[in-house]
């Protein structure tokens, strides 16, 4: 599995690469979903168990926090993402998916690549308060026999996170009417227990090649 080092205060992130939630076992990602699908899958830790979950398009899931915080309005922006989900892939699924994987920022798709399953988007990293940082955030888009086999038996694990994220917002909104600014950063988010401490999972030359991970 992936090892990892922690930053320390002076490290430079740089512009592309994957930090994440986990463990020797497994690895959490992020997506948001409609009260009736978040809350069947969580009874059922099966992700499709509500009828209303379709696979008819593709799903992006987000190893950032703060990136899910700002997809979803901390769970606020509509009603089809009310719920925020912890799901958690083993090491060797989330590898299978980066090994899948073609990066798509705009440029032409070859026609082998668009028959690829796994898309992958560098996206601007965003703070606990939703400003723009200086360096990338990864988000996976999964499609077809991908989404089934990772609905299926990717996922070993699912945990509502709604009111964690609705306590990180309450923060931030505190912080504004206190006139303190709203500039609460990941490392205080991290101490005070509002978003899970994220380190850098390591990949192989090979997965950092599919994924440009050494371009700007």
């Amino acid at each position: 599995m992936a090892t990892s080092p922690e930053h320390s205060p002076k490290h430079t992130i740089p512009y592309r690469q994957i930090r994440a939630l986990y463990d020797e076992e497994t690895i959490t990602v992020y997506q948001a979903y409609s009260s009736s699908i978040a809350l069947a899958a969580v009874e059922h830790q099966k992700l499709n168990a509500s009828p209303d979950f379709k696979l008819g398009r593709m799903t992006w899931i987000k190893p950032s926090w703060c990136w899910m915080m700002y997809r979803s309005g901390y769970s606020f922006k509509d009603t089809k993402q009310s719920h925020i989900l912890a799901l958690k892939l083993t090491h060797s699924s989330f590898l299978k998916l980066l090994n899948e994987a073609v990066i798509c920022h705009g440029q032409t798709l070859t026609s082998e690549d668009r028959k690829k399953d796994v898309r992958v988007q560098w996206d601007p990293e965003r703070s606990p308060t939703l400003e723009v940082l200086s360096y990338r955030s990864i988000q996976i888009g999964i499609s077809g026999a991908m989404a089934r086999w990772w609905v299926e038996e990717g996922i070993v694990g699912i945990e509502d996170v709604t009111e964690k994220a609705r306590g990180l917002w309450e923060f931030v909104e505190g912080e504004k009417r206190d006139g303190k600014g709203g500039k609460l950063g990941i490392e205080e988010g991290v101490e005070r227990g509002l978003m899970p401490r994220e380190r850098e999972y390591v990949v192989s030359e090979e997965v950092r090649g599919i994924l440009m991970m050494g371009e700007d």
